[in-house]
């Protein structure tokens, strides 16, 4: 059975994609300008699924999933363009959320 990849795994990868191209990672403002129009493309997929604005029926129907792996492909070259680890951030912020928001929130085991 194949062992999951890790982040750093997937950043490695994109990062040989990426370098396998002369032009390399975009600029930084470009990359925030792809994160951001790769946002909306999913916004509007979840409005299409749950909000009151539907698509027109010339509009195409794309999958959240294919949505949040176009968001997440930019995000990682993001992290790789600034040399920042995705598994550091991730880790960096869970803790402080689990320090900050500790009481924030009621507690499952709470509820029984």
């Amino acid at each position: 059975m194949e062992q999951a990849k890790t982040l750093e795994n997937w950043q490695q990868e994109v990062d040989q994609y990426i370098n396998g191209f002369k032009e390399g990672y975009f600029p930084p403002m470009e990359l925030l300008a792809r994160l951001t129009e790769e946002l909306g493309e999913l916004s509007r997929e979840v409005q299409h699924v749950y909000g009151m604005k539907k698509k027109k029926p010339e509009e195409a129907i794309r999958s959240m999933e294919e949505e949040v792996g176009d968001l997440f492909f930019v995000l990682v070259c993001f992290a790789n363009s600034q040399g920042i680890s995705l598994e550091s951030a991730l880790s960096t912020v869970l803790h402080k959320f689990k320090v900050r928001d500790a009481d924030r929130w009621t507690k499952k085991e709470e509820l029984e």
